[in-house]
């Protein structure tokens, strides 16, 4: 009868654990990478703001103001069909080639100033691939359509995240500007979904819901 009971137990525990991991929300956790000054803070804080209320951090037009991945969680999406998804957010250091200091002395930056800088950037640069290798599940790549999307750092990285598997969605920021030209970065990258929106402005950040919630549900 022991033997029985406590049969019984290790297959009630083992059932009770199955039903938690079975009924646990999943989450999914999207990382937005890119050049420096893409606006993947701007978007990061557009996502919280939509849909928790909250701002992710600061933005800047100095280069690498973020230098410290930040991350933002349980932001559920829902869409226009009823469907949604639960993400966490991970807005990253731009990523790029180069830096160097000099750079940073165009912003008003002292010497002292932009050296600091240019340490903890690189330093950002290499947390950024840090969490690619370890820690996300999808990615949005943010691109200036006002520049040339044919970039060293932009072949660079979406080899790699091609070489994970991961799913992406580029996006095409800052239509907004005249000199927009987002069908450059579709013909750029022809084998992903690309969508251009103005973060700043929230224009076609509607359909990117709907996109992430296909691509990342």
């Amino acid at each position: 009868m022991r033997i029985f009971y406590q049969t019984f137990g290790r297959a009630k525990k083992r059932f009770s654990s199955f039903l938690s991991r079975f009924f646990k929300k999943k989450r999914t956790r999207i990382g937005i990478y890119g050049p420096p000054n893409a606006g993947k803070t701007t978007l990061a804080n557009r996502i919280a703001r939509d849909w928790t209320g909250d701002a992710v951090g600061p933005v800047s037009e100095i280069p690498h103001e973020t230098r410290r991945a930040r991350k933002k969680e349980d932001i559920l999406i829902s869409g226009a069909n009823g469907a949604t998804v639960t993400i966490d957010i991970v807005d990253t250091p731009g990523v790029t080639t180069k830096i160097d200091y000099h750079d940073f002395l165009e912003f008003g930056l002292d010497k002292d100033e932009a050296i600091i800088r240019a340490r903890e950037a690189t330093e950002g640069v290499a947390e950024a691939m840090h969490w690619l290798r370890e820690d996300i599940d999808g990615i949005i790549y943010m691109l200036d359509s006002t520049l040339d999307p044919f970039m060293q750092v932009n072949i660079m990285m979406v080899g790699i995240i091609e070489s994970r598997k991961l799913p992406i969605l580029i996006v095409a920021n800052k239509v907004d500007l005249p000199e927009a030209v987002p069908s450059r970065i579709r013909s750029a990258f022809p084998q992903h979904p690309v969508i251009a929106v103005s973060s700043l402005e929230g224009k076609n950040v509607e359909e990117l819901y709907e996109m992430m919630i296909e691509y990342f549900g």
